[in-house]
This record gives structure tokens, sequence and C-alpha cells, in this order.
């Protein structure tokens, strides 16, 4: 399928998406490629100023949990990753089916108070209600004063502002949240998609061994979108691969100052994005994501990032570490004793 956007790109999008243990699937993928190997790019395009339309559920899930979704009885934990161009207005129809109140708030993007998804401003679905929010994102604007205000450009989220307290605190504790992207024209698009929610000591509500496992081949262009919400500090750390920090990842050319890190702060209301090629200059195999606070890791804020060879198989040795990750014990408690520490 071309992947450039087409007219009624969005319904088209969210329509082959699906979240499966926390991964959000992204768009077609290609025909394999080897290390080293310029992966294909494929750039962003769409009508500007469109209205993209999209309906969603918020349902209660097994365990207590709450999530959003894009038809009854799909919902998830997180949220489907919603996309939108900058110049482009998202109008979401939020079907309340369960029996608390919510809503549902944006970071990175413009709204009317009445789609603040804010109690203080009256912005909620009652349980049963069905309500819509208008979210709109505008490209860079110069002032007269010769700078620049930024745009929508980013990887954001949003999440409920209304369960349990008027800030959503309860909401979001159980799982009501997504990702949000705006992209810019011209951005290049991934074959794949993850997305990862540092909220408390979990993962997308899971504790390791439980923790989503991301799968891509050996070349895939991949695309994650780091989240984070509860009351802790986290860092978000991910072995083998690294980006540059910045909107998008990548350097504008081989002169581009920005930095390349591996490792990047994940607190409360944040978030980033980024894209790296699978397995790049390493290779296939098992390769951790985790917080890099280090009882947090302890704890169980640790996952996989399978990167499988270029055909899909499993490379040598990727079995073994999966098995020894399933096999180990997550625990606050089991720190490292540290010199000087009394027991």
């Amino acid at each position: 399928m071309e992947k450039h956007a087409q007219t009624g790109w969005f319904n088209k999008l969210v329509s082959r998406r699906s979240v499966l243990a926390g991964t959000t699937v992204g768009l077609a993928v290609p025909a394999a490629m080897t290390v080293g190997a310029a992966a294909p790019t494929h750039t962003a395009a769409a009508q500007t100023g469109v209205v993209k339309k999209v309906t969603i559920y918020a349902e209660l899930l097994p365990g207590n949990l709450y999530g959003y979704g894009l038809a009854e009885g799909q919902a998830t934990v997180p949220g489907p990753t919603l996309e939108m161009y900058e110049g482009d207005t998202l109008e979401i129809t939020l079907v309340n089916k369960t029996d608390k109140r919510l809503s549902i708030h944006p970071h990175g993007v413009d709204y009317s108070t009445d789609s603040d998804g804010s109690p203080f401003n009256a912005s909620f679905n009652n349980p049963g209600e069905t309500k819509v929010y208008t979210w709109r994102s505008r490209v860079a604007a110069q002032t007269a004063g010769r700078q620049y205000l930024p745009g929508s450009a980013g990887y954001w989220h949003y999440h409920d502002h209304a369960m349990g307290t008027d800030h959503g605190t309860q909401g979001v504790l159980r799982g009501l949240y997504g990702a949000l992207i705006v992209r810019r024209r011209g951005d290049i698009l991934p074959d794949k998609q993850f997305v990862a929610v540092f909220n408390g000591m979990q993962i997308n509500n899971k504790v390791a061994p439980d923790t989503p496992m991301f799968e891509a081949n050996l070349g895939q262009r991949v695309e994650w979108i780091a989240i984070g919400h509860g009351d802790l500090f986290h860092t978000f750390h991910l072995h083998a691969h690294r980006w540059a920090d910045n909107r998008t990842g990548y350097l504008d050319g081989p002169s581009d100052p920005t930095r390349a890190i591996d490792n990047k702060d994940l607190n409360p209301g944040s978030s980033f994005g980024f894209q790296v090629i699978a397995g790049e200059g390493v290779g296939p195999g098992a390769w951790m994501y985790h917080c890099h606070v280090q009882n947090h890791s302890d704890g169980g804020m640790v996952g996989i990032f399978l990167v499988r060879n270029a055909d899909g198989s499993m490379p040598p040795g990727a079995q073994d570490a999966i098995d020894r990750f399933h096999g180990h014990v997550h625990a606050a408690s089991a720190a490292t004793d540290m010199p000087g520490m009394s027991h």
C-alpha cells in the first residue's frame, strides 16, 4: 500500500491499526533489508486544513483497568495512537461506556474550553454520555519581531482528566491514556510504532515479565513514543540504539550539533518520540528497554525490544535471552548491596 497520505488517510490508518499487548502496530512493512542499507523513505503529505473525525469508546477492562478504543469491545491500554498533520483538525466523538465520569484531554494542540477535557471547564462525559472534542493543530508562524511561534508538530499524548478527581488521577492510574502524533509535512513515516507509557512503577500498566515485547525485523524503521504518568521520576533507556535529542530523532546533516542520546528523562506529563533503524550497527537480538532509575528496573520497569532477522526468523541466542528475562525475579526490594549499607 502507498504510504503517502491520501484523502481519507486517517480512516484508513486507524482501521488498520491494532494494539496488542501494548504494541501499536504501524503502517505497512516493506521488504526485508540488511543492516547498513538505507531504509526506504516514505514522507508525510496530506491535504491542508482538513477535518478528520474519529469515534473513541471508553470502556471497563479486566483487572479493574479502563481503556480507549476505536470500536466497542476494542479498548486497550494504552489507547489507539492518534495522528494528524500540522494545520489539520481532529474531531473526536468520545462515547463513555462506563459508569464513571471521564474525559479526554490532549497535550500539544489547540482546543476551546469546551474541549479541554477538564471538570474545571465543565468539559467531560458523564456515565453513558457521548461528547465531541475538537483538537486543532497549527504550523509555526512568524511574528512581527521575526521570531517564530512553535507549531504543533511533535510526539504528544492524551489522557483522562475527570475520573476519580478533577485531575483524572484514577483514570490515568487505570489506563486511560494514549499517544498523539502531530506530523509536519515531509516527515519520514515509520514501518512500526511502539508506545511505552511509564505509569507509576509500570510500563503500559504491566510489570516485568509481563511488559510488552516490541518486535521488528532487522532494518525496519521503528518509531518509539515514550510517555510519562504517575508520581515518579523516570528515564527511558533503549539498549544498542541511539537517536538525536530533537523532535524527530534524526540529524539534519553531518554538521548538525544535536547530541546523540540513548537515555532520556521521562517524567509525569512529559512525552517524546524518535525513530531508529532496528539493529542498525549491532544486528538482530533481544535488546532491553527500561527505566534507568535502578530500583525501578529492579522492580519490573523493563521490557524487550526483539529485533528479528531480516526474514522475520529468530536470531541465535534471542530465545534464550527471552527465557532468562521471564525467569528473572523483579522486585523493588531486590537491590544490590551498596558499600556502607547496613542491614
